[in-house]
């Protein structure tokens, strides 16, 4: 049986039409990531295209010690709060500790488990037990089909608002591969699945102290995934993703989204 994901009017799944996740990796300051959500909202209402804006408060994950990882939880969920409210959009960020959750379900609408914890029981037990929709991104290192394992984790909860994002898998040092054929195979589960387009490509610890990208190879990547069939696309973009603080060499930029997403939606429509 299959399952649609409704939030704040907006269906996800099983026919529904496509929806994008998007935004820049981390907050960087009010200013530019308010600009970027208006860009995003004004683009995604002239296409018609569902829209949910991302952004991380704190970037845990981060290669090196030295790399900006944001404004941290109190000031990164003030100024996702304030920009939900001003724009009236729906919001997602990522969590890293149990002790995150409590204040990020107050204000977020979708919480997201990383990839590199996706594993960790505790944490997605925790999320699922706030009621709100997660967003769990199968790691590196999974196969598609392990998914499963982390699905009743979830719902063992009782919570049935899920959706499952792919971004790429790893094979060798510093390269991701996305198999496409992963869409197919956690759509049978029956729960949604996004495609993340940007991490998709990116170069994991590939430039020594920080992780490259090949942006150029997203919109292929979207496209592709789209015509696979997927039921979302996430992406990170930037005003100037070469100035970005965090993600730059795989995030894209706001510039070159019309015509992206006007073909996504093309062949989302042709499907």
């Amino acid at each position: 049986m299959g399952h649609t994901l409704t939030l704040n009017g907006t269906n996800i799944g099983q026919g529904s039409p496509l929806v994008l996740i998007a935004g820049p990796c981390v907050i960087e300051s009010y200013e530019t990531t308010f600009e970027i959500a208006t860009f995003l909202k004004s683009l995604t209402q002239e296409l018609n295209i569902p829209f949910i804006f991302k952004a991380s408060y704190d970037k845990a994950n981060r290669t090196s010690l030295d790399s900006f990882r944001g404004p941290g939880l109190a000031d990164g969920l003030s100024i996702l709060q304030r920009i939900k409210s001003e724009l009236g959009i729906t919001v997602l960020s990522d969590v890293h500790q149990i002790n995150e959750i409590e204040a990020a379900a107050k204000v977020l609408d979708i919480i997201q488990v990383p990839a590199f914890l996706c594993r960790q029981t505790d944490i997605i037990l925790a999320v699922s037990k706030t009621g709100k929709a997660i967003n769990i991104k199968k790691g590196q290192f999974l196969a598609p089909w392990d998914i499963i394992n982390i699905l009743e984790k979830v719902t063992s909860t009782g919570n049935q608002k899920i959706l499952i994002t792919e971004r790429g898998t790893m094979f060798g040092y510093n390269n991701l591969v996305a198999d496409l054929r992963s869409i197919k195979i956690m759509q049978t589960t029956g729960w949604p699945v996004i495609f993340d387009a940007t991490h998709s490509i990116q170069l994991p610890g590939g430039e020594g102290g920080r992780s490259g990208g090949q942006r150029e190879f997203a919109p292929v990547l979207a496209r592709a995934a789209v015509a696979a069939g997927a039921d979302g696309i996430f992406m990170e973009v930037h005003k100037d993703p070469d100035k970005a603080l965090c993600d730059g060499p795989n995030s894209l930029k706001l510039d070159d989204l019309y015509k992206l997403i006007s073909s996504l939606k093309a062949i989302r429509e042709v499907l």
